[in-house]
């Protein structure tokens, strides 16, 4: 077909929205090649390029579609692995829900992307959204945020200043200068117009080169030994009982491996051995003889065991609780606080029912509480303070933020990945892993049940980690830090400072496009001269407002 057959077939409207939304699907594809297993973090920053250029101009409705086919881009490769638990429908579901933040991102940014400033709105804009989808519905959901794709690259160390809010920040804030640094060449605009998006793209790396040295400055201090202790899960076809045992004995036996290792001096003593999450789903506190397998082991072993079971309070609360285990019994626990929606509850039950059988195995956990902190025996108590973020956690900036505001000076990750098979999961949780090391300057060991398990030091290294689907430990000295990083000390203030941004981002939109609407000349027109085309021509078009 001739370009002109084309071009009469096809409006140009037509080909104008056909475009942007396959270029908005590549942006969201190359946010997704920065994530683990892909590790591209340079993906990040370039996605939120092509996507603001994408959104430059649109009408707010073209914005949230755009923004919305960015989000399944991203979301439909990254959680893969949920279609593993409960199958397709579920997972399309989440991704959906997901990329309608993005779509509301795409209202925002198709607003301000074109100011003067609309890298810094745009940036702001981005971590809010994040913000937005982390806190609800239903508790939120964090996974996919920016930050998580950046262990390996440098933005990793703004952690330490400015938590995973700062490295989204970071990351959008050089995609989107890199976006008005496009637009300002196209334009022909003045070279003095190239200020603020050159600052925009080298501000970020300028303040990750100068939190890099101190976060990986050696710090003295003492250590201690830990060990990580990897049963694996089999996979055969084992009724539900003799998979708990299973998994149960599993755990033990690599504990007892432990044990003559050390005795024949091809491991040191540990202050205490981690467990993974689900590591005994048949109680120690309910069932006696399960209990004394474990004292067993941790007589033999010669430290307590953080246990991943279930707590139960009474007939109607049970909890997922990490507990201290040692050869007199149960020491203190840590109950997960944020429970994981549609598996360890199940919100509006009844009303999902209608879509998915899988709604009736989602369990009813109650949600625990306390600083997140144990201590393995009462002699270690005022040596070894242990924070604990379960699994799900980790993703969560505030469940760590408590354990070192309680005085934790050792992290750890205890998960279970069991039920998502061969997929990227585990790999996405343990870059989550490396951020918070990062973050909290605190060694973080992650116990997983089928892997990877992991030492991850303060500044971001994995300095040892297990194979998948195979019976390991891990066991090392680790730094015992007591100092608090500034991102600890944040909360949610970064996020609110951005969301005030955000707003300023808007209502400088909204007065800029009143003002091109009355057909009165912009103070920034009439400063700039040539970026008189520029801005005239992010002006909503026919074509945009398809």
């Amino acid at each position: 077909m001739t370009a002109t057959r084309l071009s009469r077939a096809f409006p140009a409207a037509v080909r104008i929205t056909a475009a942007r939304t396959v270029a908005a699907g590549i942006a969201g594809l190359l946010l997704f090649a920065a994530f683990p297993p892909g590790h591209l973090w340079w993906a990040a920053p370039l996605g939120v390029a092509v996507l603001t250029l994408v959104l430059s101009g649109c009408r707010a409705r073209a914005g949230f579609a755009y923004g919305f086919v960015a989000g399944l881009g991203l979301c439909v490769p990254l959680l893969t692995w949920i279609d593993t638990m409960v199958g397709a429908l579920p997972w399309l579901g989440l991704c959906a829900a997901c990329a309608v933040f993005y779509g509301a991102f795409g209202v925002v940014a198709a607003r301000v992307a074109p100011l003067r400033w609309g890298a810094l709105w745009v940036a702001a804009a981005w971590v809010t959204t994040e913000w937005a989808r982390s806190s609800f519905p239903f508790g939120g959901f964090p996974w996919g945020r920016l930050a998580f794709s950046q262990a390996d690259g440098p933005f990793l160390a703004i952690a330490h200043y400015l938590g995973a809010p700062g490295i989204s920040f970071a990351v959008a804030l050089t995609g989107a200068g890199i976006a008005a640094l496009v637009r300002t060449l196209r334009s022909g605009m003045r070279w003095g117009a190239l200020a603020v998006p050159v600052a925009a793209v080298l501000a970020p790396f300028m303040a990750a080169a100068a939190a890099w040295p101190v976060v990986h400055a050696s710090s003295p201090g003492s250590t201690v030994t830990v060990a990580a202790i990897q049963g694996d899960v089999p996979r055969l076809s084992y009724n539900f009982t003799t998979q708990r045992e299973a998994v149960l004995r599993n755990h033990l036996d690599e504990t007892l491996r432990l044990a003559a290792d050390i005795r024949a001096g091809r491991a040191a003593q540990p202050a205490v051995v981690i467990w993974p999450e689900n590591s005994s789903d048949i109680p120690p506190e309910i069932d006696p003889d399960v209990g004394a397998l474990i004292s067993a082991a941790s007589a033999t072993v010669g430290a307590p065991i953080l246990v991943g079971t279930v707590h139960w309070a009474d007939d109607r609360h049970y909890y997922n609780s990490m507990i201290m285990w040692d050869a007199r019994g149960a020491g203190e626990r840590h109950d997960k606080a944020i429970l994981q929606p549609f598996g360890e509850t199940m919100p509006m039950r009844s009303f999902f029912r209608h879509f998915s059988h899988y709604v009736d195995i989602a369990n009813n956990f109650s949600k625990g509480s306390g600083d997140g902190v144990v201590h393995p025996g009462s002699g270690m108590r005022p040596q070894l303070p242990i924070g604990v973020a379960t699994c799900y956690e980790v993703a969560f900036d505030r469940a760590f933020e408590q354990s070192v505001a309680a005085g934790a000076q050792v992290l750890t990750v205890p998960t279970n990945n069991a039920t998502f098979g061969h997929s990227t999961m585990t790999w996405q949780q343990l870059g989550m892993s490396r951020v918070r090391a990062v973050e909290f300057d605190r060694e973080v060991v992650v116990a997983a049940t089928t892997g990877v398990s992991a030492l991850v030091s303060p500044d971001g290294t994995v300095t040892a980690h297990t194979a998948t689907w195979t019976p390991a430990y891990l066991e090392a000295a680790v730094p015992l830090h007591t100092t608090r990083t500034p991102a600890s000390r944040l909360d949610w203030s970064l996020e609110a400072v951005l969301l005030v941004l955000t707003g300023v981002g808007l209502a400088d939109g909204v007065r800029h496009h009143r003002g091109s609407a009355r057909g009165e000349p912009h103070a920034e027109r009439r400063r700039s001269g040539p970026r008189d085309a520029a801005i005239a021509s992010t002006s909503p078009t026919a074509e945009e407002a398809t």
